[in-house]
């Protein structure tokens, strides 16, 4: 892999990342979070498209939207299992906190 690729590769992720996050949460998530979520999100991009049958386009800008798509999913992925489900109101939003509703009665 020469320099050029690997250039390539991490702008891509970085521009991926930082697209998803701004989607998904609305701000990013550091210069590091952005690249590896980018990253990972264009392997699941780049598998998961042709799998379905989806087939963006070459170049650089098709890389970026393959890798875009990647990073949302993941993202989506990843929000779903630490929420719980909820989408975003987590644990203590859903059910109003077990420990509030026991103080309460006391």
């Amino acid at each position: 892999m020469s320099g050029e690729s690997l250039l390539i590769i991490l702008l891509v992720g970085l521009i991926a990342g930082w697209l998803a996050g701004q989607l998904v949460r609305g701000t990013g998530f550091g210069i590091i979070g952005d690249l590896v979520i980018g990253i990972i999100g264009a392997f699941i991009g780049g598998w998961l498209l042709p799998q379905l049958g989806i087939h963006i386009g070459l170049g650089l800008v098709g890389a970026i939207i393959n890798a875009t798509i990647g990073a949302l999913l993941l993202l989506l992925i990843i929000k779903l299992v630490r929420d719980q489900g909820g989408w975003g109101r987590g644990w203590r939003g859903r059910w109003g906190g077990w420990a509030g509703r026991w103080n309460r009665r006391w």
